[in-house]
């Protein structure tokens, strides 16, 4: 630890001094912060540090083993790039919630007790919404403010579960639970939410696409895959977490295809990939842990690629949506180049780092006899490289030419995309990198003939559907309009429902009312009979008639006393 300030500790510090430096400085030391927390990280021995007793309670701040060490290393340099990407924009609010929110995911990662993980845990939700409301529009309001309610309401949930916990064992250690009692599931359900289970999903789909272009960038690295890391830590081997996983891989691709907002698309893609790392997670074996952890470290890459490519296009052209874009690797060549390596790797081509992480989950799916769950996998791989892998690209830079010309991206932008496509390459290319940090040792060779011949195919199919769907003009249009899915239920359903009780109930609701407003007036004028000018107590006593009712009240005190 760098000057024995713990993870993620040491980036909200720094955030938190930002302000006082000028625009240059404060750049450089936002870039520093990240760097320097993970040289200190590579020197830090495995175990228990920062260990104190609150009360009867052992408090862990930072636990380090293998699972927590990959997503602390993968933490710091996603900080890093997002900070590089953000270079051109001078809003401290935003700059120092950005810093903040990747040291509190930091900080969550490292966290050996639930009460220290709450803490970060609704520290993340406080920092993340001021990178959605810092776009400053009326929707990036409305969206944060939901954002906020289910994150917050996720702290909740995880804190009453922690309370149930320490007054059932004791103890508030975070480590591997079972289900069973309301205790457990409280807390499954809290790392669910933030996790984007279905129907705890929208959040994600809803807030996302409304943060700022930088914003974006590190709203995607940490909130969720932190969920991942907590799943992975506290429920590995439930199995209800691989047809959770399932259901998320596939249910988000049928929304990304009929999206129109090229964001939107991307955090579907974001959801349909986090069900990968659920399936391993609920595999629970060392294989499907590695596949997991694995997929988290390169998923933060890639997505964060995609997302810079789109943010770099909306920073220079004003709108992200499909049906207004094409043709934009004429004035966007190296965004372009940048797009299609973020596309290849989420789409696992062989030789980038999607398919030497997503193949491990696969091959424990398979190994553990799981084979419909493992069709449905393959399905969704088919998918995303049917979004993200072609739509995204296609669509921004070479549908229909829009006429739209503008500049290159800024060079902190493409240096920023530049430096992740270059690992999401390098780590496809020589796996043992990405392989030496996992936390359970790995014997599995990505590179065998059936796995690369067995994914071209699945690839190539997939791509001879979207082109033979466009060909005959049967794949969805990119329409201007707002897709709805589970929101549905919150964003017409309650209020329909809360105006149709309300015009049932009217009437009862006046009647009351009304009754209760002649209840108080005939209070009143009472009150006033008694006690107005005119009023019985009002009136003036002679002053016999006072000493007289004074002796009388006397002597009745004294008798009982007495007596």
């Amino acid at each position: 630890m760098l000057w024995g300030i713990p993870p993620g500790l040491l980036l909200i510090i720094g955030a938190v001094l930002a302000p006082l430096l000028p625009g240059r400085l404060r750049q450089a030391w936002l870039t520093i912060l990240p760097l320097a927390g993970l040289w200190a990280l590579t020197g830090t021995a495995d175990g228990v540090h920062y260990g104190f007793t609150f009360f009867t309670y052992e408090i862990v701040p930072v636990r380090i083993d293998g699972l927590s060490l990959i997503f602390g290393y993968i933490f710091h340099i996603a900080a890093a790039l997002a900070v590089v990407y953000a270079w051109h924009n001078d809003d401290v609010v935003e700059q120092v919630s950005a810093m903040a929110y990747a040291g509190a995911g930091i900080g969550a990662v490292f966290a050996g007790d639930l009460l220290t993980l709450f803490v970060y845990w609704e520290l993340m939700a406080i920092t993340s919404v001021f990178l959605i409301w810092a776009r400053r529009t009326d929707a990036a309001y409305r969206a944060g403010m939901r954002y906020l309610v289910i994150q917050v309401g996720s702290g909740v949930l995880l804190l009453s579960g922690a309370i149930l916990i320490a007054h059932e064992t004791g103890s508030i250690a975070f480590e591997r639970m079972t289900l069973g009692g309301p205790a457990t599931w409280l807390i499954l359900i809290a790392f669910g939410i933030k996790c984007a289970f279905p129907f705890f999903h929208n959040w994600l789909q809803d807030a996302y696409p409304e943060a700022t272009v930088t914003g974006t960038v590190f709203l995607s690295a940490f909130t969720t895959k932190c969920a991942v890391y907590a799943l992975a830590r506290g429920f590995p081997g439930t199995e209800l977490l691989i047809y959770v996983g399932a259901a998320m891989t596939a249910f988000p691709i049928f929304y990304a295809v009929i999206e129109n907002d090229l964001r939107r698309v991307l955090a579907y893609s974001l959801n349909n990939q986090l069900g990968f790392m659920v399936c391993g997670v609920g595999i629970g074996s060392a294989l499907a842990i590695n596949g997991a952890a694995a997929h988290a470290f390169v998923h933060i890459l890639y997505k964060a690629l995609l997302f810079m490519s789109m943010g770099a296009v909306l920073h220079r052209v004003g709108t992200i949506k499909g049906s207004e874009l094409g043709g934009l690797y004429k004035s966007m060549p190296f965004t372009t180049v940048f797009c299609i390596v973020g596309a290849a790797s989420i789409s696992a081509f062989p030789l980038f780092s999607g398919f030497v992480a997503k193949s491990l989950t696969l091959s424990a799916v398979a190994h553990d006899g799981f084979v419909v769950v493992w069709l449905i996998l393959l399905f969704a791989s088919a998918g995303v490289f049917h979004h993200s892998g072609i739509k995204i690209p296609y669509f921004a830079f070479f549908a229909h030419d829009s006429g739209k010309r503008c500049k290159e991206a800024p060079a902190n932008m493409l240096i920023a995309m530049g430096i992740t496509a270059v690992m999401c390459i390098a780590l496809g290319v020589y796996s043992p990198w990405l392989y030496g940090l996992l936390p359970h040792a790995v014997e599995y060779e990505p590179y065998t003939a059936s796995h690369v011949i067995g994914q071209y195919q699945l690839l190539m199919f997939s791509a001879l559907a979207f082109a033979v769907l466009m060909r005959y003009r049967i794949y969805p249009p990119e329409l201007k309009s707002v897709n709805i899915d589970f929101d549905i239920t919150y964003r017409r359903w309650f209020p329909w429902l809360y105006r149709w009780i309300i015009s049932k109930t009217a009437e009862g609701w006046r009647s009351i009312l009304e009754d209760l407003r002649k209840g108080v007036s005939r209070v009143i004028a009472y009150m006033f009979r008694h006690h107005g000018p005119e009023g019985v107590l009002a009136r003036t006593w002679p002053t016999g008639s006072m000493t007289l009712w004074s002796a009388i009240l006397l002597a009745v005190l004294l008798l009982i006393h007495y007596f």
